[in-house]
């Protein structure tokens, strides 16, 4: 490696990771920085939801147990973790760190970085009452913390992709105007930020990943101006590839601008090129001033929900469901605010088993009055089962319901968020926010493809045969990033996959506002789908309720495929 870059892995896309990766990343090969990513929407309340239990607790506390056994280890092959565990209380994961230091005998520098969490002053910020609101940081805090000699920096709620902005901006020195260097880093970030999704997990053309061992998790080779090789530790599971690369590109993201604290990141400026066996280079990227206001994350609690699933088996399904649904509603002692009904025809014709010969109806109950969906509610379903239609079967005992939350994002001005670093020396340091700040510009829908050719005869298969999908939740939205992997089936796609046929393809979403956006350097269409998650994943009951499997739905459907593309 070249003495102009930096090794920066990752070894957690999730609270819930791999436990064992981060020693796996220390151990199998070298790194300068090694990264884990622990945060999403869902966690935060989820921690928020602890915190409100136990005020010490809000932090991933697996990180601790991986300490445990990597703290030394990392210090002895100078590795410096960089993490967003710290989640509602970066201050208590430091103090716990750094007992364990001294417990392990390991001299072991931890600093902290704060200031997102921004619940005592919600109100004041027209930000209503969340249980949690957290401003998304950027780099700039990590970067002041391991230019002072941090050997573990401790974060809240900073972008996913600061985590590789934070240690590429100490190493090389980069400042706010570096703009196109820390954009580079950014799609870095986002690309290595999701662990194993950039080498070969939940990946369209899985069948083609070396999926016999453990898949290794990603590293960024970024270099001083902000290109960077994706890669992995060698004798690791999985691949990196072009298509790899371009998958995780496309998750979870909106247009062409990627709004980040620190810049704005143009997606549609990447260039990809396959640089060796599991080595994807990235450059070109361009990047533009951040945006003047910071995201926030809000969660609510919003109430208590409670559920039911009944099993209709055989003959006559909707009859027996509408039989079902009409004596329920009809015996509830106290009618919930919401109720939604949910009839999955999983079942078949002359089936084999019985399982394959059923369908599920569910009712799902929300109300602010946990007693108008608790317990009496479900045991409404049960004191029908001698009463209603025959084979009926429940999939559970009646429950109290559970309380639930809902996501909401919001916006505040940088300047108002005291972006603080807490030193290993007990200095504090607040982080101005870029100078460079703007009204961001925002992205338009582009329009439908205007271009026709003729593709000669076509045959009727799976659009998947042609083209790749990566989907994911954000909000109350999902995005569909799909892909090909040549220029010829880019541009049927362009021409074949408007917004009108993804809705005919995805009846789900035909009455919902739908936002198709072009980056044809990496052969790609993204398409943003506002409210198909209603009020995000916390609050939402749909079969998939973060959108992980929506683009692998649109891969199933069957459309007019050239046969020249196909051969």
């Amino acid at each position: 490696m070249a003495s102009d870059s930096v090794r920066i892995g990752n070894a957690s896309g999730f609270y819930g990771d791999r436990l064992s990766a981060v020693h796996e990343m220390l151990d199998g090969g070298s790194l300068d920085y090694l990264t884990g990513d622990y945060l999403a929407e869902l966690t935060m309340l989820i921690l928020g939801r602890d915190r409100l239990k136990d005020p010490s607790r809000g932090y991933a506390k697996t990180f601790l147990r991986q300490m445990e056994t990597s703290l030394g280890l990392a210090v002895d092959k100078n590795v410096k973790i960089v993490v967003n565990a710290g989640g509602l209380n970066p201050h208590g994961l430091a103090v716990a760190l750094r007992e364990l230091a001294e417990k392990l005998g390991v001299d072991a520098q931890v600093a902290f970085v704060n200031g997102d969490d921004l619940a005592p002053r919600a109100a004041e910020l027209g930000l209503g009452t969340p249980i949690t609101a957290n401003a998304y940081l950027g780099g700039f805090g990590i970067k002041a913390a391991l230019d002072r000699g941090a050997d573990v920096v401790v974060t809240g709620r900073v972008t996913d992709a600061s985590l590789t902005v934070g240690p590429a901006a100490s190493a090389f020195g980069w400042g706010y105007s570096d703009l196109d260097a820390l954009a580079g880093a950014v799609v870095a970030g986002h690309v290595i930020e999701c662990g194993t999704q950039a080498t070969g997990g939940n990946y369209s053309f899985f069948r083609e990943i070396s999926m016999d061992r453990p898949l290794g998790f990603p590293i960024a080779e970024v270099a001083v101006d902000g290109s960077s090789i994706i890669t992995k530790h060698g004798g690791t599971g999985g691949a990196v590839s072009v298509g790899t690369v371009t998958a995780q590109l496309l998750y979870e993201i909106q247009g062409p601008r990627y709004y980040n604290p620190d810049v704005t990141a143009l997606m549609d400026t990447i260039e990809l090129a396959q640089a060796g066996a599991d080595r994807v280079a990235i450059s070109g990227v361009h990047g533009e001033a951040p945006p003047k206001d910071l995201k926030v994350s809000l969660n609510h609690l919003a109430g208590t929900r409670n559920e039911i699933d009944v099993v209709i088996t055989g003959l006559d399904v909707e009859e027996k469901a509408a039989l079902f649904r009409n004596q329920f509603e009809a015996a509830l002692p106290t009618r919930p605010a919401e109720m939604t009904w949910e009839l999955s025809r999983l079942d078949r014709a002359d089936a084999d088993t019985q399982e394959q010969a059923s369908a599920l109806l569910r009712c799902v109950a929300r109300d602010t009055d946990a007693k108008a969906v608790g317990r009496p509610f479900s045991a409404t379903a049960v004191e029908l089962a001698l009463a209603s239609f025959p084979g009926f079967t429940l999939t559970s005992p009646p429950g109290n319901g559970a309380p639930y939350g809902v996501f909401e994002p919001g916006y505040v001005d940088a300047g108002l968020v005291e972006h603080r670093v807490n030193q290993p020396d007990g200095v504090s340091v607040l982080i101005e926010p870029s100078p460079l700040r703007t009204e961001p510009t925002g992205d338009v829908s582009v329009p439908d493809s205007d271009v026709v050719y003729d593709w000669g005869p076509t045959r009727r298969a799976p659009i998947g045969e042609l083209v790749g999908a990566r989907s994911g939740d954000k909000g109350g939205s999902a995005n569909i990033g799909v892909w090909t992997r040549g220029d010829a089936e880019f541009a049927w796609l362009d021409q074949t996959l408007t917004v009108a046929i993804l809705k005919e393809l995805l009846p789900e979403v035909a009455d919902l506002r739908v936002h198709r956006y072009r980056l044809p350097k990496i052969n790609a269409l993204n398409f943003v789908v506002e409210g198909v998650l209603g009020r995000g994943v916390a609050e939402n009951v749909r079969f998939d309720p973060q959108a992980k499997g929506l683009g692998e739905w649109l891969r199933s459907r069957v459309v007019d495929v050239p046969v020249s593309l196909t051969e």
